[in-house]
């Protein structure tokens, strides 16, 4: 569902509105697809199908491989649970301390249940299904498919749980169809370098995504990597897992414990690395998914003519500082920002850089707060100004990255819908405005 050039974003992909799902009303407790039947989740108003396979799972021979078709079966497996998460890179997060990921947060129905995350061994590809209970037979309905941020290391499916935005479709009269779907994370999803690109398996988190319009969450476009370029964590993860003399390393690494491989991702640079948004593990220009970095693309119209909404919080970067607060002077900022992002930046255009982010904190990061929340005078080298301010909560770090989740999925603390509404609106007519015969819906 991302468009790949926005690393850090969450995104809502739309299914075409004229193609939907097929509801019948009222419904069956039972889903009979090609391959198996499943039973529902009673929700109320609404039907739930958890943790539907859409693939076999990716281990053994086929980790590293493209997703296969999920293996027909007999009987009826239950749906009535979310299933287990793919692997994610555990690190230290200086909001969190500890060897963990941050904490992650359940949504439904506007309560927020926060837990740590722990290590799931289980690397199942699953997607959840949410839709309307009672619709006329036979009516076709849009699909909002959601695809989790985590800056393609960590994330699940149930960070928007859906179950708030189906409602509220229902309340304006727009019913949809609510659909989340698992990707592989770090280096299961998005292992590069030499062997990699020669086995064709690039990217594989990307794989098999269609998608008519799309919705794209608290991020700004990144330029992408060469597969080549990610060659250091390709040779950092085989010798941790001791495949460094094997004749074929790709086939070591699928031989490799689970366990092992999982500590040697996690021993890669993190999200809070002192390197920050020079990821380890991010979508790569393969030549087969992504054919050339997607701002060269933009810049040559060669992309996909499909409506979009696109915005940034205000705050955007001051998350991912965390990890460089030791740069404390101008000197220091300008040789990283040129050693860690422009290596082949001109004077000229360094200069240029040092007067759009001047040695200033008060026009810094948390924007609009003096000196009050400065950590470091360069506390935000990397922060595009957005649009949803009113709709985010300002904390020491500002609006901060993700911020704007809870307005799109209908669970903010506000007493107006606007963002999830207008969410809905584009999935049902690709226009964010609700149209004009339309009557007001409740508020909160």
């Amino acid at each position: 569902m991302h468009s790949r050039g926005l690393v850090f974003s969450a995104l809502f992909a739309l299914l075409n509105p004229h193609v939907g799902a097929s509801v019948l009303g009222p419904p069956s407790t039972l889903v009979k697809l090609s391959y198996g039947s499943f039973e529902e989740k009673a929700a109320e108003n609404l039907v739930e199908f958890l943790g539907i396979p859409f693939a076999v799972p990716p281990v053994g021979r086929l980790r590293f491989a493209p997703p296969v078709p999920p293996t027909p079966f007999k009987g009826v497996q239950q749906a009535t649970s979310f299933a287990a998460a793919c692997a994610k890179q555990v690190f230290e997060n200086p909001l969190f301390p500890g060897p963990t990921t941050p904490p992650k947060t359940v949504r439904t129905s506007g309560t927020l249940i926060q837990y740590l995350v722990v290590l799931i061994i289980i690397l199942g590809l699953y997607l959840n299904v949410i839709r309307p209970a009672m619709i006329p037979s036979g009516r076709k309905l849009p699909v909002l498919v959601y695809i989790y941020g985590g800056g393609f290391v960590i994330g699940d499916t149930t960070q928007v749980y859906g179950n708030t935005l189906v409602n509220r479709s229902l309340d304006l009269g727009e019913p949809i169809v609510y659909v989340t779907a698992a990707y592989r994370l770090n280096a299961f999803g998005f292992l590069a370098g030499k062997e990699v690109k020669d086995a064709g398996i690039g990217n594989l988190g990307l794989r098999d995504r269609l998608f008519c319009a799309a919705a794209m969450e608290s991020g700004s476009p990144l330029v992408l990597p060469d597969i080549l370029q990610q060659q250091r964590y390709f040779d950092s993860v085989v010798t941790d897992t001791n495949c460094t003399t094997a004749p074929d390393k790709l086939e070591c690494l699928r031989d490799a414990p689970f366990e092992q491989l999982v500590a040697a991702v996690d021993r890669t640079p993190s999200l809070f690395a002192y390197q920050s948004l020079k990821v380890a593990w991010m979508p790569v220009v393969d030549g087969v998914v992504i054919v050339r970095d997607p701002l060269i693309s933009l810049q040559e119209g060669k992309y996909a003519k499909i409506p979009f909404i696109t915005g940034t919080v205000e705050d955007e970067g001051t998350l991912f500082s965390l990890g460089n607060m030791n740069i404390t002077t101008n000197a220091q900022y300008l040789e990283y920002m040129k050693s860690n992002y422009f290596p082949s930046i001109s004077d000229a255009d360094l200069a240029a850089l040092e007067v759009a982010y001047p040695d200033d904190v008060t026009q810094g990061s948390p924007f609009d707060t003096g000196t009050a929340n400065a950590l470091t005078s360069f506390l935000l080298n990397t922060t595009l100004i957005g649009y949803l301010r009113h709709s985010a909560t300002p904390s020491p770090l500002g609006v901060i990255h993700g911020g704007d989740i809870d307005e799109f999925a209908g669970v903010g603390n506000g007493t107006d819908f606007i963002g999830a509404d207008a969410l809905i609106y584009f999935t049902r007519n690709l226009d964010p405005n609700p149209p004009a015969d339309e009557k007001p819906a409740p508020e909160r």
